[in-house]
């Protein structure tokens, strides 16, 4: 019985790691979508568009929690299975040989697994945590021609034709005002929230500018070359990750067959190779094209 009960249970294991990782691999593919736009000129304000929108949208915060779940519960049943597979085989075999019957990528999904955890927990601190909770979360400005041979730093509102000259907006830190210069009649609040400070009437919402703390990150004069090979070395892990994992989720949900096999096979090496190629594209584009 208890042998029934563990196999019972290592197979509900097998279906919830394949079914969140599938959904992963979804989730990859939106973001990869959303970042691609990196690598356009001029990107800067349809990506932090595309920013708002996954920040504030309801139905893509259900699903940005799911994701966040999905992501800890795929990790943390991959350490239970395999510790409940090295506790059902606690002896070694006298002669073994793995490599003539099994590839790098299924022997070491625990390890490559791990690594793709800690490149999520830091790129979640550089990037989504920044952009949620850090007050100094620069605003995105435009430099716009006011007269010859002159020009002006102006907040871009989330509404069409939207500005605000930058220094006839009031900051959270901007508390002295100078003698005899009259008092800023727009202020920020919430971070991002445009006032009318007399009327105490919002009357805008400005955007964060994750696209430049994307490029300031990659491009940082002393750490820059590291966050990038970091980067880089990453998507080679998850490609490896991908290798096994995306045909192995099929075959745990029993969608194996002699027809469908070597499609989902092919289709599964060829989504490991081209996502992250595409995600370690981005941040090579941004340090070596400044």
């Amino acid at each position: 019985m208890a042998k029934s009960a563990l196999l019972k249970s290592s197979i509900a294991k097998k279906y919830w790691m394949a079914l969140t990782g599938l959904f992963l691999c979804l989730f990859l593919t939106g973001h990869l979508a959303g970042n691609l736009q990196l690598l356009m000129p001029d990107s800067q304000l349809q990506f932090n568009q595309y920013a708002l929108f996954m920040t504030s949208n309801p139905a893509v915060k259900i699903l940005s929690y799911l994701t966040y779940i999905s992501i800890l519960f795929h990790a943390i049943d991959g350490i239970l299975l395999t510790i409940q597979n090295k506790q059902a085989r606690p002896v070694g075999y006298a002669k073994s040989n793995p490599s003539a019957n099994s590839s790098f990528a299924s022997r070491n999904m625990a390890i490559l697994g791990t690594l793709v955890l800690v490149f999520i927990a830091t790129h979640m601190i550089n990037f989504w945590a920044k952009m949620h909770f850090d007050e100094k979360m620069p605003l995105m400005t435009q430099s716009i021609v006011t007269g010859p041979g002159m020009k002006s730093d102006y907040y871009v509102g989330t509404t069409v034709g939207q500005y605000y000259q930058v220094d006839q907006v009031k900051s959270a830190g901007d508390t002295i005002e100078m003698p005899g210069v009259p008092p800023k009649q727009l202020e920020i609040r919430n971070r991002t929230d445009v006032y009318n400070v007399q009327a105490n009437v919002k009357v805008g919402e400005l955007y964060k500018d994750l696209h430049k703390i994307t490029f300031d990150f990659f491009r940082e004069k002393q750490y820059g070359l590291y966050f990038t090979l970091f980067y880089v070395f990453s998507m080679l892990v998850l490609a490896f990750h991908l290798w096994h994992g995306f045909q192995s989720a099929f075959q745990s949900l029993g969608l194996n067959s002699p027809t469908w096999t070597p499609t989902i096979k092919f289709i599964g090496k060829a989504f490991a190779v081209v996502v992250p190629l595409l995600f370690a594209i981005i941040p090579l584009f941004i340090y070596f094209t400044k």
